[in-house]
């Protein structure tokens, strides 16, 4: 009986230690969604809360009278994520198979080059030389992808991952006439999906939250992802509000601070979603993924 009173005991505070975490976590983003449909003057004047002191959808309003680019934008972005992350992911995954085979002899010297780039690198000027000047890729889909199409943190974490299957397994397979694309292919990815999962899912947050690129090699407007086109709305919006007040002209303010609030939303609502709708898959992965004998 007193075992299992402590079990429930155990059970109970866990479950409440669960949910304050949970709701320490969702705060900032109910604040951040409270805050877009709070009105400019209230937010001045009451600061930020979790219910508006004055609802207001201006914020809204303003962001999307252009859909059109809004829509545009997110296309960029949502091509650039799904290419680079599918893309990416496959030949990170083909680099640490091999890397993760004790037969491969130079293994060491090329885990050692690839842990240095992620230690020492040339730097932004000589990058954006080889993009612009040797590979002529500014202006075009491509800038936006390459820069973050394979990581040594990525790398490195994947073949963790693909060092968990049992090397016996691969030597059955050898013996029996697979090739090492076929061995790749059939035994190595569906024994390491949750690696898969969790390293695809970091690639698709590393192009979705990324401006840098944009801000680099763009200059073409239709080529924008949604993260660089709310930053340049946002500039835009704050250098009006500057150069009336400057000039003294009597315009209404355009409440730029519940539109950080907005643009904060619109940029990371479908992510959010996204990590919510593969939870069950990432789940699905560990089970699957998982090694009897």
């Amino acid at each position: 009986m007193k075992r299992e009173w402590d079990l429930l005991l155990f059970k109970t505070a866990g479950t409440v230690f669960v949910v304050f975490i949970a709701l320490v976590c969702l705060f900032p983003f109910l604040l951040i969604l409270a805050g877009s449909f709070t009105e400019e003057s209230a937010i001045y004047k009451y600061g930020y809360s979790l219910i508006p002191a004055k609802f207001s959808f201006d914020a809204y309003a303003i962001i999307l009278k252009t859909p059109v680019s809004i829509i545009r934008a997110y296309g960029v972005t949502i091509l650039v994520v799904v290419t680079g992350t599918s893309v990416g992911l496959f030949i990170t995954a083909m680099a640490c198979y091999v890397l993760s085979q004790p037969d491969f002899k130079y293994r060491k010297i090329f885990s050692f080059i690839i842990y240095i780039t992620s230690i020492f690198s040339g730097g932004l000027i000589p990058l954006y030389i080889l993009m612009v000047r040797y590979l002529h890729l500014k202006d075009t889909i491509f800038a936006l992808i390459l820069p973050l199409f394979v990581t040594a943190w990525n790398i490195f974490l994947l073949r963790n991952f693909i060092r968990e299957v049992p090397y016996s397994i691969i030597e059955s397979a050898k013996i029996d006439g697979a090739n090492e694309f076929t061995i790749f292919m059939k035994i190595v990815i569906p024994l390491s999906i949750p690696g898969f999962i969790t390293i695809g899912l970091f690639q698709a947050l590393y192009y979705w939250n990324d401006w840098m690129q944009a801000m680099l090699y763009i200059n073409d407007k239709n080529l924008y992802p949604i993260q660089y086109y709310l930053y340049n709305m946002l500039n835009s919006f704050q250098s009006m509000n500057s150069s009336f007040l400057s000039s003294g002209i009597l315009l209404p303010r355009i409440p730029t601070e519940s539109i950080k609030m907005a643009m904060t939303v619109i940029a990371t609502g479908p992510i959010v979603f996204l990590f919510g709708f593969a939870q069950k898959y990432f789940i699905k992965g560990l089970t699957a993924g998982s090694i009897k004998g």
